[in-house]
């Protein structure tokens, strides 16, 4: 049973974009992605349509470099986008992977991927973790994230992410792990996350925050477990503040 045609025309541009040191991905160059078994490609169960769709991209820890291709927007299908740890994938993360409403699983950490964020990657109804930490990611967090109504995971830590957190995420209802420490944040904490009913951790820590005050209403997080913010620096000393 065959894949569709236009998947795989995705994949081969997507393919084009890296570079593939290790050959890892050398049977992605003819044959069926599903029923060949391309590297890394994972398809569903047949489908009612009479095809196969990919449902995974598990491309973790290849040693692939090279760039991100717009193209994954067209794997309509994908449930799990998985490029961690190669270590030496460069350039911004595509805008069009907002298209891909299925996607559960956005996993880019470890990588040289820079930029800002898209609006559009808010815009993931399904996206349960959304993880991006350990790269070179700029820019503001997009208050498009709002949108992000079944995250769990939001780990965007150990990046040079600038300005202010929007206290519309405070409105993330499904939020466990919320981790941007390592970051280039400023302005004051949103008193508005005591209304995150879910969350468990709270990490903030090496940013640059105004002021010494923690929220008075983070006392009200009654599943907090974890918060932590050490700021860079106030008045040119080292400051940290840590609830367990």
């Amino acid at each position: 049973m065959p894949v569709l045609n236009f998947p795989i025309d995705a994949l081969q541009a997507i393919r084009r974009k890296l570079k593939d040191p290790r050959k890892n991905l050398r049977n992605w160059i003819k044959g069926d992605p599903c029923v060949s078994n391309w590297t890394g490609v994972i398809c569903t169960m047949p489908q009612p349509d009479g095809f196969l769709h990919i449902q995974e991209l598990r491309m973790l820890n290849l040693n692939l470099t090279g760039k991100l291709a717009p193209e994954l927007g067209q794997l309509s299908n994908l449930t799990v986008l998985n490029f961690m740890w190669n270590h030496n994938i460069t350039g911004s993360i595509p805008k069009e992977i907002g298209n891909i409403k299925s996607l559960k699983f956005l996993l880019l950490s470890g990588n040289q991927l820079s930029g800002p964020l898209a609006d559009e990657l808010g815009f993931l109804p399904n996206l349960l973790m959304f993880q991006v930490d350990l790269n070179q990611i700029t820019g503001s967090l997009p208050k498009s994230f709002v949108n992000l109504i079944s995250c769990r995971h939001f780990h965007m830590n150990n990046n040079s992410i600038s300005g202010q957190i929007p206290s519309e995420l405070s409105s993330m209802p499904a939020l466990i792990h919320f981790l941007l420490d390592n970051n280039n944040l400023m302005g004051n904490l949103p008193p508005e996350f005591s209304q995150m009913p879910k969350l468990r951790i709270l990490q903030l820590d090496n940013n640059n925050f105004g002021g010494t005050e923690i929220p008075a209403s983070y006392g009200n997080i009654s599943n907090l477990v974890k918060f932590c913010q050490r700021k860079k620096r106030i008045n040119g000393l080292m400051v940290q503040m840590v609830k367990l």
